[in-house]
């Protein structure tokens, strides 16, 4: 098989398991309440959401602004926002390959390597992955009460088998250091591969490199800060989702986000079966009301993310006539 039919394999079997996930989430609902649902939201709560969106993405390209100026580069925040945007649009269609065009779109743009424009995303979400440990931390402080015994009868029978299995451990850490290695000395050897990885690795120093290092914090907390917001917001829209709060906010977006890693385009059926699940079987929110929450909560953001990719697409490249910062 070779490498184009093997992505179109497993995008074809990842699409797959979310719209049977989305089925699964789905079969019990009532479409028409649904609908009913769907027209008799409070639309302002949904507006505000996607207000809250828009600035953590923005948020999210001033941060990385700072990231490329650690490179020695400039950039413009509307191409880094529109850069953004685009691979927002692009995610939901094709999982991962957001990051790819996102930094094609820079190096277009504003003339930036694509290697060390990449290098800097790396970074960006190795930082935004230690967030949600974070999140994910404060979730379980927060409803110990909730998720405490689940929590528990994962971990008591894993703890019991790596004591039993040391020797396996050892052998998994030493053999995935060998593969690092392997990788390293290969990127070495080979004069291209070398280039861009020295461009990558570039990228990833910037965060420990940048001058800026309180105001990357703070747009890191502000990004986040958002989403909390954006998913606090949602839960006005309906009467009955109404009554949860921003620690119930700060959990469905922990849990959810873990979600999006699996590559299902646009998080189809993930997304749903997650929020209707938590939802349902923690905050007792009725299984219809979870399934119109998680249906208008993934499309309005799907609708948005249409508009405005599309739109900073459109501006970007063809109302946009500025020429590149960087010669």
């Amino acid at each position: 098989m070779n490498k184009k039919a093997s992505k179109t394999f497993w995008y074809v079997v990842f699409l797959a398991l979310g719209v049977a996930l989305l089925w699964h989430s789905f079969r019990k609902i009532d479409l028409i309440q649904l609908w009913d649902d769907v027209k008799n939201a409070k639309y302002s709560w949904i507006l505000l959401s996607l207000f809250f969106l828009a600035t953590s993405l923005f948020f999210r390209a001033l941060r990385w602004n700072i990231q490329m100026e650690a490179l020695g580069y400039k950039t413009r925040a509307s191409s880094t926002y529109g850069a953004v945007l685009i691979a927002y649009l692009a995610n939901y269609i094709f999982p991962r390959l957001g990051e790819v065009i996102r930094c094609s779109v820079l190096k277009r743009k504003e003339n930036i390597p694509f290697d060390k424009s990449l290098g800097t995303v790396v970074s960006e979400r190795i930082i935004d992955l230690l967030v949600l440990f974070l999140l994910a931390f404060l979730v379980i402080i927060f409803q110990w009460e909730l998720l405490g015994g689940l929590i528990t009868s994962w971990m008591v029978p894993l703890v019991n088998k790596l004591k039993n299995n040391v020797l396996l451990g050892i052998i998994a850490i030493i053999l995935v250091m060998l593969v690092i290695y392997g990788i390293v000395i290969i990127c070495k050897k080979n004069k291209k591969i070398a280039s861009i990885w020295q461009g990558f690795v570039a990228g990833v120093k910037s965060v420990f490199t940048m001058r800026r290092k309180w105001r990357f914090l703070l747009y890191t907390l502000a990004v986040w800060g958002a989403y909390v917001m954006m998913t606090w917001m949602y839960f006005y829209m309906l009467r009955e989702t109404s009554t949860l709060g921003v620690v119930e906010a700060i959990t469905l977006l922990g849990i959810a986000t873990i979600g999006f890693v699996v590559p299902v385009p646009g998080g189809i059926g993930t997304y749903h079966f997650i929020a209707i699940t938590l939802l349902n079987g923690f905050y007792g929110i009725s299984a219809q009301t979870a399934g119109s929450f998680a249906a208008i909560n993934h499309g309005s953001q799907m609708i948005f993310y249409l508009i405005t990719g599309v739109l900073a697409y459109v501006v970007m490249f063809f109302i946009d006539k500025r020429k590149p910062i960087n010669n």
